[in-house]
């Protein structure tokens, strides 16, 4: 029996298939102000262009229409103005192996999603194919738009995007950057860098109050553009991409906000209590499986923790647990990448960690891997290689056994410079949740002491966390683990 209905079954009368709990909730908060301390102006312009017609979301990280801080934004500014309000996705496909049909086409089918939900709210949806600066200034321009909404990612990409977008926006144009990803925004949590979990947790939680809010529903827009958007074949332009279909879809993840609200009721009703006390058991059906919906924006952070705030209560002390994840832990990975411009780098790392790494560099490895023989989980460790071999098929792999992971790279391989290109080559090329701020933190953490502590001295390690498999064994049933996942033919 469901102990929390997100979307209840909705009386037969009910037009909305949807109609549940959370839209009733967004309904009530219908007229709600938003925020205005979750903006910053990128432009000197802060007033909207008068003549125009319409404003513009220039959706990039956050793939979703209800729950968005930022094309709440949008509609709001919109119907204040009466002007029709837009949607835009800048599509770019980037020659690499971390172009995968598994990213895409859970990226593709989450926006296909918001398409159709956008043209039932009367909002133009356009996907627009090139590099935001090339394509988006002549399309405002073009579309006589008199604003531009984006959200916001502390990564060098979409950061470079809105320079470029900034750049060539006409001058006369406010360009808007609302942060919808993180409960409190990023750069007003902290203006700098922090050093860990504990010197930002109190910042964060002292803000939580103000910005743990409700959302106001985004409902039909009433002004109807008179250029409406171009229709999209989305299964011929997915087949025309050109990715690396080898790394396909797992079966478990089904893209879209509806399958990640699902998966967030299932957790909330299956998982959430087990979470406190079993979290680090990869055996154990504990974990939220949330991060792909997160990772690409169609599940709002906020939204996951209103509703395991409000149904967990029967869940003690995994509500607590679950929320130092959710929010201190998840929006200290936006602050590093933010604040630390080399945040892939073991440059980027504390310089008691650069230095204990650098002595230890010429340390005897016992075992030295190249990425192939990593890749194709061909290691002496069967509890490596499940771990491994559970990222390929399933596009997931188990907190605790991520940590794990990272590490023993760090063992096998030549040098730290080494260990962490593998680590976040293999987490960004078959996690589905992977070229993300929490994935960066992770190998960081792992392999360079990111957010943690120096530890008593060892080889290869130096004073960086220490892990082994028999301290795994003392955790968790490994044998079992390795059962389930170790490929047969290794």
């Amino acid at each position: 029996l469901m102990t929390c209905r997100l979307y209840p079954e909705p009386p037969l009368s009910s037009p909305d298939p949807a109609a549940g709990l959370v839209e009733q909730l967004r309904s009530e908060d219908k007229e709600m102000k938003f925020n205005e301390k979750r903006i910053r102006f990128m432009s000197d312009t802060e007033k909207i262009k008068q003549g125009s017609e319409g404003v513009l979301y220039w959706m990039s990280r956050d793939h979703r229409v209800q729950d968005n801080w930022a094309l709440i934004h949008a509609h709001q500014l919109a119907l204040k103005e009466k002007l029709p309000l837009h949607v835009s996705f800048c599509l770019v496909v980037p020659k690499s192996e971390l172009s995968t049909l598994r990213h895409y086409s859970f990226m593709f089918k989450g926006l296909e999603e918001v398409a159709k939900e956008c043209k039932n709210l009367d909002i133009q949806f356009h996907l627009l194919h090139g590099p935001a600066g090339e394509v988006l200034p002549g399309f405002v321009s073009d579309h006589s738009l008199g604003a531009v909404v984006t959200d916001f990612s502390p990564l060098r990409e979409p950061l470079q995007w809105l320079e470029d977008v900034k750049k060539r926006l006409p001058k006369d144009i406010p360009l808007i950057q609302v942060d919808a990803h993180n409960i409190v925004p990023c750069w007003l949590a902290s203006p700098k860098l922090e050093y860990s979990a504990r010197t930002i947790r109190g910042k964060i939680t002292n803000l939580l109050p103000e910005f743990l809010t409700d959302f106001p529903l985004v409902d039909k827009h009433p002004y109807t553009a008179t250029r409406t958007a171009k229709q999209i074949n989305w299964d011929k332009t997915l087949a025309s991409l050109q990715v690396d279909r080898t790394v396909g879809e797992p079966e478990w993840a089904k893209p879209g906000t509806k399958a990640g609200m699902a998966m967030l009721e299932s957790f909330i009703d299956v998982r959430l209590k087990l979470f406190g006390t079993q979290r680090n058991d990869p055996n154990a059906a504990a974990l939220s499986q949330l991060s792909p919906w997160i990772r690409f924006g169609q599940l709002s952070a906020q939204r996951v923790a209103l509703e395991v705030k409000r149904c967990g209560k029967n869940a003690g002390q995994s509500v607590s647990s679950f929320i130092e994840e959710l929010v201190v832990r998840r929006e200290l990975t936006d602050n590093f990448c933010f604040y630390n411009k080399k945040y892939d780098s073991v440059e980027g790392a504390y310089d008691w960690a650069q230095k204990t790494l650098k002595d230890h560099a010429k340390d005897k490895r016992p075992y030295l891997y190249t990425r192939e023989q990593l890749e194709n989980a061909k290691t002496h460790d069967k509890l490596w290689n499940a771990a491994q071999y559970q990222m390929v098929t399933e596009g997931k792999m188990h907190g605790f056994m991520r940590m794990y992971w990272a590490k023993k790279i760090l063992e096998w391989t030549s040098s730290p410079e080494e260990a962490l290109s593998i680590a976040l080559y293999l987490n960004d090329r078959y996690e589905l949740d992977g070229q993300d701020p929490n994935g960066f933190v992770g190998c960081m953490w792992s392999i360079c002491g990111i957010h943690d502590q120096g530890w008593a001295e060892r080889p290869i390690f130096g004073k960086i966390r220490y892990m082994n498999y028999k301290g795994c064994t003392r955790k968790f049933d490994v044998a079992q683990f390795e059962r389930k996942y170790c490929p047969k033919k290794l």
